[in-house]
């Protein structure tokens, strides 16, 4: 037995890598805070809390063929996103939320020692999924203010040979934007750059889906998770260069996309108008915490294009902030990494959720 157990061993280094930590659902909040999850405001993963469009819930409640697998190709939401996007469908893959995605890209491209550039702070997963899939990752670190240094990401491109650079506008955590001309410099760099547009419908500005068909070293990654309300279901999209989808469907899982996901998108996609208007009451919610927050002295909240406000804290403990809203059933994000040890993140929630936040925070100055 002992024999067995020596010579059935796990990679080196998974066993030497730090496991992620994702946020918890209401549930496990609620029981670890002591609180029925009716009390609980969870404004710390950057989730809709108007939830899915009435569509997308009637498609849910009508689900006839749960014991028939799913279209693998997903040929009809693929053709509702094409109206949406406004590209061909031929250039649109539909994942298990855009995670899915980001593996599947690095299986595409990764052979083991391959470089990818990441853009810390940004989101986690591109870090995290890189080393599963045997890829060194080289970190650029942002800007004070959270922009990209391209300059940085140049050199690097060219010294590491980097297959990939991923890239995030909105950026999570901090919510800015990847400007145009930036994305042109960094668009003639030899690798190819995958831009997460999960939070686009929030920002005001036009995707850049529209430019994958003629750009061929471009993809971009969406999500119907924030804007939809969807999070829960693990649905997302990408849009691919030409040459790459014949690639993508070989190693694509068959049935990826489950059939409740894929109802409640083609639902949400017809459902346009009820769920738009939740995403402009979350962006006056958003702008209306961006003005409340910075009246307090201990916050410094920066400007954002998302469905949330990064601040950085000032005077008092940004671990110990988070400890006392969640004390009161406010959840928030907190960053125990590089950088943002100081800083604390809030998700734009409903009028009164804002509300309470802001009332607890006024406690919290007495």
């Amino acid at each position: 037995m002992q024999r067995l157990k020596e010579a059935v061993r796990i990679r080196a280094d998974i066993a030497a890598m730090e496991a992620y930590t994702p946020t918890a659902s209401l549930e496990v909040f609620a029981e670890r805070l002591g609180r029925p999850v009716d009390q609980l405001i969870k404004l710390d993963a950057n989730e809709n809390p108007y939830g899915p469009s009435p569509a997308a819930l009637a498609a849910l409640a009508s689900l006839q063929y749960t014991h028939i697998y799913p279209d693998p190709e997903a040929c009809a939401l693929r053709a509702l996103l094409s109206e949406y996007v406004g590209i061909s469908a031929d250039h649109i893959l539909v994942g298990a939320g855009a995670d899915e995605l980001i593996e599947l890209i690095l299986q595409l491209f990764i052979e083991p020692g391959d470089t990818i550039i990441n853009t810390p702070p940004t989101f986690s997963m591109y870090a995290f999924d890189a080393p599963l899939a045997h890829a060194r990752v080289v970190n650029v670190e942002r800007c004070a203010d959270f922009s990209l240094d391209v300059d940085a990401i140049a050199a690097a491109a060219l010294e590491s040979g980097a297959k990939l650079l991923f890239v995030c506008s909105p950026n999570n955590p901090d919510g800015s934007l990847i400007p145009p001309e930036t994305l042109d410099r960094l668009l003639v760099l030899p690798l190819v750059v995958v831009l997460d547009e999960a939070y686009i419908e929030f920002s005001g500005m036009d995707s850049m889906a529209a430019r994958v068909p003629e750009v061929p070293n471009l993809i971009v990654l969406r999500t119907f998770s924030k804007w939809a309300g969807l999070a829960g279901l693990r649905v997302g999209y990408g849009v691919f260069p030409g040459d790459l989808m014949a690639h993508l469907w070989k190693i694509k899982q068959p049935y990826n996309v489950n059939v409740a996901a894929d109802a409640a998108a083609r639902a949400s996609l017809a459902d346009l108008s009820a769920l738009q208007a939740n995403v402009q009451r979350l962006i006056t919610q958003r702008a209306r915490l961006e003005r409340a927050l910075s009246a307090f002295s201990f916050l410094q909240p920066y400007p954002s294009r998302s469905n949330f406000v990064l601040c950085k804290v000032t005077g008092l403990d940004a671990a110990d902030l988070r400890d006392r809203l969640a004390a009161d059933g406010i959840i928030i994000r907190y960053y125990n990494k590089p950088r943002l040890r100081d800083h604390v993140r809030f998700s734009a929630g409903t009028p009164e959720q804002i509300d309470a936040l802001l009332a607890e925070l006024k406690r919290i100055t007495l």
